[in-house]
């Protein structure tokens, strides 16, 4: 399956900026099974600055730098990605016990345990806590295997939770989403790893897009789609697993995988700095198109 997409983000600032520097990551990643065919990077106004590179996690980093007063800055990435379906989601019950999973974890020497041992500990966005546990454990019964738990999670916060644009923002805690069963994508996501990493397990934020479809009948509007974000579980026998709980799915051939990391500070798709005495508003467009 071949995917275009094309992300465009608009700042219009109230006064003139006379200085910026920013970070993308908006390029999705090489993966088996996902591979990125093409890609171009279009920045307006035109940046003193650019350069790429990978980060601590491997995703993709376009820095630039505008070094000249602008009134608007407008960042277009358009990408090509070739999808294989993904045919091969292992039998569930074949992964490890949970408990047997968190006990790998703590101790294995592996280098791919040793790497994914991070993604145990707070982050920035997400902290364990024992109301996450409890709302965890009905999922984690004694001796369930990992990935069935994390299947069960994802089914339970599907049904759980309602789906509410403008309910939160970045910096909303989990303790109200989880009061308030409210959220996005985002929050579905924070609310998984949160789960997993307050029993002890490895549990990453993954950000990218899906694929939408329209109503029956209906044309897809132009620049209707959103960027995405679901999460992955670590086990120790078959490495790391999608699930996606705003959908209740495990991400196959309509997800496209951009970054991953601790949770969305580690990913956030534009971040930076700016020099100037007003405010600005922001519009995002974004198409994800089958070939």
């Amino acid at each position: 399956m071949i995917y275009r997409v094309a992300h465009k983000t608009q700042y219009i600032y109230d006064v003139p900026v006379s200085l910026c520097h920013n970070e993308v990551r908006l390029i999705p990643r090489d993966l088996p099974g996902q591979k990125l065919t093409g890609r171009q990077v279009v920045v307006e106004p035109t940046p003193s600055a650019y350069r790429e590179r990978e980060d601590f996690f491997g995703n993709r980093v376009c820095y630039f730098s505008i070094q000249r007063p602008h009134e608007k800055l407008v960042i277009s990435i358009t990408s090509s990605i070739r999808l294989e379906e993904n045919g091969n989601i292992p039998d569930f019950s074949q992964s490890s016990a949970w408990e047997t999973a968190r006990e790998r974890l703590a101790k294995e020497i592996r280098p791919e345990t040793i790497e994914a041992r991070q993604f145990v500990f707070d982050s920035p966005l997400v902290s364990a806590s024992p109301a996450l546990a409890d709302y965890a454990l009905p999922s984690f019964p004694p001796g369930r295997p990992l990935l069935a738990a994390c299947n069960d999670l994802t089914g339970r916060i599907f049904r759980e939770f309602e789906f509410k644009s403008g309910f939160t923002n970045v910096s909303t805690p989990l303790s109200y989403v989880l009061e308030h069963r409210k959220g996005v994508c985002q929050d579905f996501s924070h609310l998984a790893v949160g789960c997993l990493r307050s029993l002890g397990l490895a549990a990453r934020y993954v950000s990218g897009y899906i694929e939408t479809l329209p109503p029956p009948g209906k044309e897809k509007l132009k620049g209707a789609d959103v960027s995405h974000a679901w999460f992955s579980a670590y086990d120790p026998d078959l490495g790391w697993m999608d699930f996606d709980p705003t959908n209740n799915l495990i991400p196959a051939d309509r997800h496209i995988l951009t970054a991953w990391g601790r949770d969305f500070s580690d990913v956030t798709p534009v971040k930076g700095i700016i020099f100037s005495g007003g405010g600005h508003k922001l519009s995002v467009s974004v198409d994800v198109e089958r070939r």
